[in-house]
């Protein structure tokens, strides 16, 4: 008897035991269930945030890319001869061709071709020939202005129109104005492809681009207040959930979303974002089964060493096991989920590739404008002197300036045939190219800007050819972008001058030198649009441009101040024998 007692006692302090050790670990695993339930929601609510922030900087900088690029394009068709041709004719039979055939090119919504007195004589959407446009902002702010004028205004089907104009002017008379439509409508299509909700504000607060039609001309609180017809926000509230860890930041119809806002640097404009909290539940459901895996497995196994000897306890067992697999069947499906996300994903990547291009074809319409003001310029001069050579009965002299001018109609058509080595890379039409001849070429197409300054050009060039294998006409191009520079930077010298170095050894060293005032940010110096002109005067594609060029010449474009004043710009360049070509 007396040992009995000390048995039973033993056996109960061994079930208290085993009851308080299984106690202290349910406690654990609910206590790291609980902690790694709150750490990992708020840190995939903090991802959601920061792709929602990454996701509005790219619609911002969507929208500015296609503004930018439909901005420059008032200024090239202002200068188009076939619309002058019409304007001034008054014919106007081949405008409407002429205009679509450029629609699709620069991505407008549409083009349209005023008169002097606001009526649509040309215009890719056939519904407005005829219209009269005098009283709106657009054609009247352009006949004011000497730059391209952008104006906003809403149309009758409650969607907004974003305009840029230009006037059209030949000798000095205003002969109408073209406009451009920038194609919104795209962006706000693919804005909606997403399970966000987006619009635009301008600088009163007022909705003027949506992903929800009804919101159109509202603002903030009076769109949020309407009962919104089937769109995105409707989806993304239909995804979100009460059980958000976040606080909310938004309150749409009483569901929480998460609001993201941002400014758009064009006319005071801002963006704004609501994104929804979805598939953190299931991610973060994903880590906790892993979990209920690992104490399920650690709990059974206790069991089954502290219940082995029952068969109650081997039911149990078998049961936990069955949630196991229904656990994993689980995992399978978020495997499946994610995969299902990575898709999405590539599919946003090759939407940002197709944004990227666009953005590359409104800066060669840039370069191609900025490249064609040099002929433009020259031959406006040459004109100029033949006119009065004419008047001054020196015809023979005359012609030489027409000469003059019919080269440089060749190298106009040169540089627009060139468009296609902006997109490609490659070597293929490379050819020996005489350095020294490339300095003369540039120097003689500078004539007309040389003349009309007192500027002492120093030249020291071999007496021996310098061969390079490369394209002569980009070469000519680099060299006149660079003596263009030189001259604007003299403007304010007393004693202006420049000064060409040509050197050959193992490379090709070309200098232009000139005793401005130097440079003063060398880091942006070949960055496009970067420039210190007046605006009107340059849109800062020179040096961006030659930069690009003389890469594709397999050599470098350098720039640095001089120690006694001025700035100094070198062109390297890989020489080239002319025994070379036969060894090959």
């Amino acid at each position: 008897m007396n040992d009995a007692v000390p048995q039973g006692s033993k056996r109960a302090a061994r079930r208290w035991y085993r009851r308080v050790v299984l106690g202290l670990v349910t406690l654990f695993a609910v206590s790291v269930m609980y902690i790694t339930n709150e750490l990992m929601t708020q840190r995939y609510t903090e991802t959601i945030s920061n792709r929602s922030e990454l996701r509005l900087a790219l619609y911002s900088a969507n929208l500015m890319s296609e503004l930018q690029r439909n901005s420059v394009v008032p200024q090239l068709l202002a200068r188009d001869p076939e619309l002058i041709s019409a304007l001034t004719s008054q014919d106007y039979s081949r405008s409407t061709a002429r205009l679509m055939s450029f629609v699709d090119e620069i991505g407008a919504a549409a083009l349209t071709l005023l008169d002097s007195e606001g009526r649509a004589v040309a215009a890719t959407n056939r519904n407005e020939l005829g219209v009269n446009h005098s009283d709106r902002p657009y054609f009247v702010d352009a006949l004011r202005m000497n730059r391209t004028v952008y104006s906003t205004y809403r149309m009758d089907t409650g969607a907004y129109a974003f305009i840029f104009s230009r006037k059209i002017e030949s000798n000095g008379q205003v002969l109408g104005t073209i406009m451009v439509e920038v194609d919104v409508g795209r962006m706000e299509r693919g804005w909606a492809g997403v399970t966000d909700a987006v619009f635009v504000t301008d600088a009163q607060g007022k909705i003027i681009m949506s992903t929800e039609p009804l919101w159109r001309g509202l603002q903030e609180r009076d769109a949020l207040a309407r009962q919104p017809a089937s769109s995105a926000i409707e989806r993304a509230l239909r995804a979100t959930q009460s059980w958000a860890m976040a606080p909310a930041e938004a309150y749409l119809r009483g569901e929480a979303v998460l609001r993201r806002e941002s400014r758009v640097p064009h006319q005071g404009w801002r963006i704004v974002n609501f994104t929804t909290y979805d598939s953190v539940r299931e991610k973060v459901n994903g880590i906790l089964a892993l979990q209920v895996m690992g104490f399920a497995i650690i709990l059974a196994v206790s069991f089954w060493v502290m219940s082995r000897q029952t068969a109650s306890r081997l039911v149990l067992f078998q049961r936990e096991s069955a949630e196991l697999r229904a656990l994993n069947r689980r995992l399978q499906r978020e495997i499946a989920e994610r995969e299902r996300v990575e898709k999405t994903l590539q599919v946003a990547e090759q939407t940002i590739a197709q944004s990227s291009k666009l953005a590359a074809l409104g800066e060669m319409s840039a370069a191609v404008s900025h490249e064609l003001n040099q002929p433009l310029a020259a031959m406006k001069t040459y004109l100029a002197g033949a006119r009065l050579l004419l008047q001054r009965q020196r015809p023979e002299e005359a012609l030489s300036s027409f000469q003059r001018i019919d080269d440089l109609l060749e190298r106009m058509g040169a540089i627009t045939r060139q468009l296609k080595s902006y997109a490609r890379k490659g070597s293929d039409a490379f050819e020996p190219v005489d350095t020294r001849a490339a300095v003369s070429t540039a120097l003689a197409m500078m004539e007309p800007q040389l003349k009309t300054r007192s500027v002492d050009i120093i030249r020291t060039l071999p007496t021996e050819p310098v061969m390079i294998m490369g394209d002569r006409l980009r070469l000519e191009q680099v060299i006149i972008n660079l003596l263009r520079n030189a001259l604007d930077a003299t403007k304010t010298s007393d004693n202006p001058t420049i000064e060409i170095l040509l050197a050959v050894g193992d490379t090709v060293s070309l200098q232009i030198r000139d005793n401005g005032e130097g440079i003063e940010n060398l880091d942006e110096l070949f960055e496009p649009f970067y420039t210190t002109k007046q605006p009107g005067d340059g849109v800062g594609l020179g040096l961006a441009i030659s930069s690009g060029i003389v890469n594709d010449l397999g050599g470098r474009l350098t720039a640095r101040n001089a120690a006694d004043g001025g700035a100094i710009f070198e062109v390297q360049l890989p020489a080239y024998m002319l025994g070379q070509a036969a060894a090959e």
